[in-house]
């Protein structure tokens, strides 16, 4: 069976967008993802909460704490995700750390993954050489694909060094630094990206960190296939008003 996130991949101006499950309220998970593909998004991340996200900004992480304390659980999630695919075809990713995944058991993870029909997997913290040697076999064989990072620090053999092991596309941090805050239009920026469009990748990437409006989404798909927004809608959907909150967001993104 086709990977859904094959589908959308090679398009122009792929919108993904994270929330975190359970948040603001515990039983929003369903209502956000129906709402998020009725309005036009390409992509769903939803966030596992942790309660250390080393990652995150502090929209994140008051979003993830929020959670944690209206009591999501991993397991819990899966609940909510059973029926998702009678109600939804939109590629979706489960993004988190590794300590929640790896106590929850990795196969029961995976497991639970293709039976509620998740389509991949983003997990800041688990190194691409140990996910090549526990873990990529039982990915592979259950059609998930795990989403590696890379950033400005990341030399040129590390990324072609992903590029070979990922499947989908790459995750492109505009900057080392946590989420939440925004990109800024400069050269160095520019010539980031620039150069990682020319190396001609297997991959398609995305940019996340910092995309927060549609400037900052429009600029950064001159030169990506799109790009990745968390923190600036976290910060939409805690207004309430789920179904106004999430139409206008997607819309101001994807007007043209």
């Amino acid at each position: 069976m086709e990977n859904r996130i094959d589908v959308v991949k090679n398009k122009k101006n792929i919108l993904s967008v994270y929330f975190t499950a359970g948040y603001p309220s515990l039983n929003d998970t369903e209502t956000i993802i129906k709402l998020l593909e009725e309005n036009g998004a390409d992509m769903i991340e939803v966030g596992i909460p942790f309660s250390d996200p080393t990652a995150d900004g502090p929209t994140i992480q008051e979003s993830t704490n929020k959670a944690i304390e209206n009591g999501m659980s991993l397991q819990l999630l899966f609940n909510q995700l059973k029926s998702l695919r009678q109600y939804s075809n939109i590629p979706i990713l489960l993004m988190g750390y590794f300590n929640v995944i790896y106590q929850f058991g990795v196969e029961n993870f995976i497991e639970n993954c293709k039976k509620t029909g998740i389509d991949g997997t983003i997990i800041p913290d688990l190194p691409l050489n140990e996910y090549n040697k526990d873990y990529k076999r039982l990915f592979e064989e259950n059609n998930i694909y795990n989403i590696f990072f890379i950033s400005p620090e990341t030399n040129i053999d590390r990324i072609k060094e992903i590029d070979n092991a990922s499947k989908g596309f790459i995750y492109v941090l505009s900057a080392s630094q946590t989420t939440g805050k925004n990109i800024s239009e400069s050269k160095s920026i520019e010539t980031y990206l620039t150069h990682l469009k020319s190396l001609n990748l297997s991959n398609p990437f995305l940019v996340g960190f910092g995309i927060s409006n549609k400037q900052s989404f429009d600029y950064v798909c001159q030169y990506a296939n799109g790009a990745i927004i968390g923190s600036a809608f976290v910060k939409a959907i805690a207004k309430g008003n789920l179904e106004e909150s999430i139409k206008n967001f997607v819309n101001n993104i994807k007007k043209v």
